[in-house]
């Protein structure tokens, strides 16, 4: 009993040691090594000496509030070695800090070490009026894993250059290193074709008609990544997802005549991209040509590219393929090929708090840390259906906060589950995977309010906001059979001969059930059909005040042709939401129509896009009450049900959560 209460202790100790040091230096991803030290640097006067970079560092300096100085005291010294001690892991990426009172101190083996460490830096400035105060510390580090990437699906929805280059931008400053551009879809070919330009003629493009790039802007986007310490992997996908080339040529990618024409698209490609990768697909489609595939590999290498290639999708032993990535629950490494992990990293199906929970806990592939075998992680949207806007893509998608969860993981390995323990779930207050969260989520926001500022970034803090959720009543198909929670709130009920109780969940978002199921474990360890729950809690007010509110049921995924809810209600399953008993009512849906179609762009339907609904809250406790009915868990208006809620006051501009506000199911301060 001794030996477990000092070990709490000890947990605690550790935890607060290093939130008190995160939240003074919100270091993003935490540093695998790091030593706070007392001597800060006080950028002035200050002397460079530097093998690479050079301009990189000049204006750093500069914007700190420096002054270059070849006789400074002060001195910012950038050394390249053979070796860094005490490095695990992918030794090219990593490197050593040190800043003391008169010296920053970089040791590197590569230019990319180097820049990294320059990112570590830079977070670790505090501004005194023009000047610049920059913490003491001794910093070793390197990346758990070698690839830690985003795609952007531009073949479905195009996304502007200058979009592309900020996200690129501002990841790096997180240790992203990998942009993965899917250039060509069902829908359009976005990549400009000099011999062949009808391809990307409006008259074969079935979604923005005219929207490509050109050749120019690949190869700009291609030098903008390496000025970043980005490695861009350009995808053309072959010989399925690849409508709009049959359109053009009329002929299928595994025909004769399609072959002889992709290797010509393939030469203009390869001679586009200064990169060492070529993507070439392979998912989700019949192969009708036992040849296609080996000899499509072995023609992009004899352009000096290696390849990567989907799983599933074409199978490959040791040496057919560079590289495999790996997509569905299905995907699986094999011995001997190196492997990106994607399989339940699909932002475009995850809600905007209880899936980043799953994903800041999750291992990649189950591994603590990479090997030749598991190469990383690449996060990836698809944007299947029609999003109007760019902001939305990045806001509906949870781009922003999920990247900084993988941005960390990836970088420091480790994790606690792959998907299949809590899930989605935060776990109680008491352990130490529930203090590594908060300390992430209060990092995670400085950078939502310093880095990100004027950047759409759509997350609030939710370790605070805590419910109590019921047992299910069976409502034998009545999505509007009332149960006992709605007279009176108990933690435990007596209905018709049975005992329903209450379970404690943490979180602005919550699962029922998981939109893949029991696959990723949500609230119920077995949900059911027909079943009705409830979730409430009190919330404190120090004033009366007018509040904004986050609301939504149902999550709509932006790879689905859902239908928005009819008028006056929040979604096809009859959830009710209360505050002091005073129900509140969806907003007005800005879809209207009645047959599905991945044409018609989201609207309104996910509470992120619209303004908060603005609510009263009394000074005091204020009750709020869920009625979280389900029927079938699939069924015309969704095909992907899922049994959910989001329920959090923010802000009226849905910046930030409503300050001072106390979560409580027991009312307890």
């Amino acid at each position: 009993m001794k030996c477990r209460l000092t070990c709490l202790i000890g947990m605690i100790f550790v935890c607060a040691m290093t939130m008190a040091q995160t939240n003074a230096y919100p270091l993003l991803p935490m540093p695998q090594n790091y030593k706070v030290t007392d001597k800060s640097f006080a950028m002035g006067k200050v002397k460079l000496s530097t093998p690479v970079l050079k301009s990189e560092w000049e204006a750093f300096i500069v914007n700190a509030g420096g002054e270059l100085a070849d006789k400074a005291a002060a001195e910012i010294k950038v050394e390249l070695l053979p070796v860094i001690d005490g490095v695990k892991l992918n030794p090219d990426e990593a490197y050593r800090l040190s800043v003391s009172g008169k010296l920053i101190k970089i040791e590197a083996v590569t230019e990319r070490g180097v820049y990294w460490a320059l990112q570590t830096l830079r977070q670790l400035e505090k501004k005194k009026g023009k000047k610049s105060l920059f913490a003491g510390c001794e910093i070793v580090d390197w990346p758990a894993f070698r690839i830690r990437g985003f795609m952007q699906d531009v073949g479905r929805s195009y996304i502007s250059v200058e979009e592309l280059k900020r996200e690129i931008e501002i990841l790096s400053r997180f240790k992203i290193n990998v942009f993965h551009w899917h250039l060509t879809e069902n829908q359009a070919w976005r990549l400009e074709s000099k011999i062949f330009p009808m391809l990307n003629d409006s008259i074969n493009t079935v979604r923005m008609p005219g929207k490509y790039y050109t050749l120019e802007e690949a190869r700009e986007l291609v030098d903008f990544c390496k000025q970043h310490q980005v490695m861009l992997i350009p995808e053309i996908d072959m010989p399925g997802h690849s409508a709009a080339f049959i359109r053009t040529f009329r002929h299928d990618m595994q025909s004769p005549e399609g072959m002889k024409i992709l290797k010509l698209l393939i030469d203009e490609v390869c001679e586009t991209f200064d990169v060492p990768y070529l993507h070439i697909g392979t998912d989700e489609v019949a192969f009708t040509n036992p040849d296609f595939v080996p000899e499509m590999v072995s023609y992009v290498r004899s352009k000096g590219k290696k390849v990567i290639s989907w799983n599933p999708g074409w199978h490959y032993k040791p040496g057919e393929i560079d590289m495999t990535h790996l997509w569905s629950y299905r995907g699986k490494a094999q011995p001997g090929i190196p492997a990106i992990d994607s399989k339940f990293h699909y932002l475009n199906h995850f809600d905007t708090f209880a899936d980043l929970v799953a994903l800041y806990n999750s291992r990649i592939y189950n591994k603590v840390e990479g090997s030749d075998d598991i190469a990383g992680t690449i996060l990836a949207i698809w944007n299947d259906r029609m999003i109007s806007k760019e902001e939305d893509m990045i806001v509906q998608n949870g781009f922003y906060p999920s990247m900084l969860a993988i941005a960390e993981r990836a970088w420091r390995g480790g994790g606690t589950e792959y998907f299949d323990g809590n899930g989605t779930m935060l776990p109680a207050e008491d352990t130490e995977t529930f203090h590594e969260f908060v300390d992430f989520e209060n990092r995670m926001l400085w950078h939502k309010e310093h880095t990100f500022k004027g950047y759409p970034f759509a997350y609030v803090k939710q370790t605070d906001v805590k419910w109590n959720i019921t047992d299910a009543f069976p409502n034998g198909g009545d999505l509007s059979k009332v149960f006992p929670p709605e007279q009176e709130l108990k933690e435990s009920y007596e209905y018709e001969g049975k005992t329903y109780g209450t379970r404690k969940a943490i979180g602005a978002g919550i699962y029922l059930r998981h939109v893949w199921g029991t696959m990723v474990p949500a609230f119920y360890k077995d949900p059911k059909e027909n079943h009705t729950s409830y979730a409430y809690t009190w919330v404190y007010s120090p004033k009366d005040q007018e509040v904004g509110l986050w609301a939504e049921f149902q999550n709509y995924s932006r790879s689905e042709m859902d239908l928005a809810p009819l008028q006056g209600k929040w979604d096809y399953k009859g959830s009710r939401i209360w505050i002091n008993d005073k129900e509140i009512m969806p907003p007005v849906w800005t879809a209207t129509h009645r047959v599905k179609s991945n044409e018609v762009p989201l609207g309104n339907e996910n509470c992120v896009v619209r303004p908060p609904l603005l609510v009263h809250l009394n000074k005091g406790w204020n009750k709020v009450l869920l009625k979280l009915p389900i029927g079938k868990f699939g069924m015309d208006e969704t095909r992907l049900v899922k049994w959910m809620f989001t329920t959090v006051f923010v802000t009226p501009d849905g910046e930030k959560a409503v300050e001072g506000l106390i979560y409580s199911p027991e009312k307890q301060l």
